[in-house]
């Protein structure tokens, strides 16, 4: 990629003239990222640097899918080229975020009490996503995702930004598909391209760079969720679950002795869901389970008691008459693991207050609808991901197969009530 640098770093002639005193500073195998900088390229190899396309016009496409007119003629997949930056992004971050994660292990750490090393990971892995993302898709960009510069930039910060920045450069190094490197202030610019607030209009990219830091800190399930909305709807997610094993879970911790470990999910809208190896294998298509009796259901929920209300989905599973224990795993990871049928059902139902962030769920819920599941509300309404940072729903989200929704759909609705009429009684 050694050869790529100086494409990546053509710039419009008004830009170079406005930035002069903080030109580019060329190393011999890498080019070192000023603050503030340019703004990343956003075009692919071989496009030109001065031609920014505009966001395509779209309709209806095969299968459903809602196709760019510009991709009409070349492709069944729609998103076939923001699908493949999409998995390079993620399989990128997930590389940071494995070493981190090895080294919280070995140091002891078993708590959030020293949060250094997970944000580091964080922060580390939502700049090397932005990062892949600019450099591979064309067009403007957009980025929702969880983090901002803003305690970064405080007094005191010094340490944990040279901790980041160092860690980024070493994992581009190691990878060697970019051919640059990062300044700090480069690494504060970088973070805060996730300050998008997504909408109805457009695309954005939604970013969760790591969902489940609880399991995360543990040494157990993580997830790298990268969706894509375009005018308001996902029509395309990827997860990277380092710590997944690649065939199936066989306990509640999702590992699996002597089986590959490492899976990536994706889903694009209209074209299914498959699984693949993080370290590569050829992409598998994937489909939830056929089960049709409750009694012979297991559902997966949240590994923390404080993420979800474990008394709640314990009644709705009595209700349904599930006899297996539930399968409790932190993360999107659930999703994925949903979507290749490993259980039949998910229940997330956040204690009250709780507001769910678009990142959380966006790349999940494609990965298991497009597996042919479904995905609503507690209300039994479709997630809507349109309205900014946040998803206005009611009470809790619940996925399952098409057989299983009406019996699940109904049980979670009386275990409500019953919890909000006892709750009145007090």
């Amino acid at each position: 990629m050694a050869a790529r640098v100086g494409l990546l770093f053509l710039l419009p002639h008004a830009v170079l003239a406005s930035s002069s005193s903080r030109a580019l500073t060329l190393t011999p195998s890498r080019a070192r990222l000023p603050y503030p900088p340019p703004a990343f390229p956003t075009h692919r190899r071989g496009a030109s640097s001065s031609t920014v396309a505009s966001p395509p016009r779209l309709r209806s496409g095969p299968r459903g899918c809602l196709q760019p007119v510009r991709a009409m003629a070349s492709s069944v997949n729609p998103y076939a080229a923001e699908l493949a930056a999409a998995k390079k992004a993620v399989t990128l971050a997930a590389r940071l975020c494995k070493t981190v994660q090895q080294n919280i292990v070995h140091s002891g750490i078993q708590s959030k009490a020293d949060k250094s090393p997970v944000t580091v990971a964080d922060y580390g892995s939502q700049i090397l996503v932005s990062l892949a993302l600019m450099m591979e898709v064309s067009g403007p960009f957009s980025l929702v995702a969880e983090e901002d510069s803003e305690e970064l930039r405080k007094d005191g910060a010094e340490e944990i930004l040279e901790e980041i920045t160092d860690l980024v450069n070493e994992t581009l190094a190691d990878d060697g598909s970019y051919s640059m490197s990062f300044s700090k202030e480069g690494i504060l610019s970088a973070i805060d391209n996730g300050k998008s607030e997504g909408g109805p209009t457009g695309r954005h990219w939604v970013l969760d760079p790591i969902d489940g830091t609880k399991g995360f800190v543990r040494g157990d399930q993580y997830a790298i969720a990268l969706a894509l909305l375009d005018e308001g709807k996902v029509v395309l997610g990827v997860l990277a679950c380092p710590n997944l094993p690649l065939s199936s879970i066989s306990n509640p911790n999702g590992s699996s002795s002597g089986d590959r470990i490492g899976a990536l999910f994706s889903a694009t809208i209209g074209c299914g869901a498959e699984v693949e190896s993080l370290d590569g294998s050829p992409p598998q298509k994937i489909s939830v389970c056929s089960i049709d009796n409750p009694v012979n259901a297991s559902f997966f929920e949240s590994y923390e008691s404080a993420h979800s209300m474990h008394d709640l989905t314990s009644s709705i599973a009595e209700k349904l008459g599930v006899q297996a224990p539930p399968v409790r795993i932190d993360s999107q990871a659930k999703y994925g693991a949903l979507a290749r049928g490993d259980g039949a059902i998910y229940l997330r139902f956040p204690h009250k207050g709780y507001r769910e962030k678009i990142w959380d769920h966006a790349a999940g819920s494609i990965v298991v609808t497009e597996a042919g599941g479904i995905v609503t509300d507690a209300a039994g309404n479709n997630l809507d991901f349109s309205q900014g940072r946040f998803l206005d729903l009611d009470t809790g989200i619940i996925a399952t197969n098409t057989q299983l929704m009406p019996s699940l759909l109904k049980a979670v609705q009386d275990a409500i009530k019953e919890k909000n009429h006892a709750a009145s009684l007090l």
